[in-house]
């Protein structure tokens, strides 16, 4: 491993592991409320909230997929050290999976879990420019008192992959990330368009 490319991580390596895992934990459960991470450290090729769940989440034991955007010899070194988490090539095998927006319109090969452990399925980290530029949709589910608008900037074919992959309780749990800022999307949610 190059020295040169390790960059630093969180300030607080256990206090900031901590608010960022309980910041995804709140994402999870407040479907589509917009989370910040104010302490996230920069990578470059990421974006701080991105960074800080990898940070967050990662270790040993959780093996992680890397989307083509996202596999640098930066990237894989820092996580490599930071983490420890293995990184796979094989989408099955993947813990976690890091993605762009341009790699929502597949989800296929990713583990959607099972009837008995639907825990177990893979939670997508999805790098995003921004988290409200998108177009209404309503969200409803676990978590939303009645229904949530949220304007996430994804391809709409990313919503129609989603609904024909899912089988709940299995399914994949996402987190959106940009900026300093992140949103959950459990299994447990549904989509619906807003109608004017």
């Amino acid at each position: 491993m190059n020295a040169q490319r390790l960059q630093p991580a969180f300030v607080d390596p256990v206090l900031d592991a901590q608010r960022g895992f309980r910041g995804a934990l709140k994402a999870l459960a407040e479907p589509g409320l917009i989370q910040s991470l104010p302490a996230a450290p920069s990578l470059e090729g990421l974006a701080p909230a991105t960074y800080a769940l990898c940070l967050a989440l990662l270790d040993m034991d959780t093996p992680l997929w890397l989307a083509p955007c996202f596999d640098t010899p930066l990237i894989r070194a820092n996580l490599a050290f930071h983490c420890g988490c293995p990184l796979t090539a094989n989408r099955e095998e993947a813990a976690f999976a890091l993605l762009g927006e341009q790699d929502l319109l597949d989800l296929s090969g990713f583990d959607h879990g099972n009837d008995r452990y639907p825990d177990q399925s893979c939670t997508l980290l999805v790098q995003l420019t921004d988290l409200e530029a998108g177009r209404a949709l309503n969200w409803r589910g676990p978590g939303i008192k009645t229904q949530r608008q949220v304007n996430l900037p994804v391809p709409q074919a990313f919503w129609l992959e989603r609904q024909r992959r899912e089988t709940f309780p299995r399914g994949l749990d996402v987190l959106f990330a940009a900026s300093h800022h992140l949103i959950g999307l459990p299994r447990s949610t549904r989509i619906a368009q807003e109608h004017a």
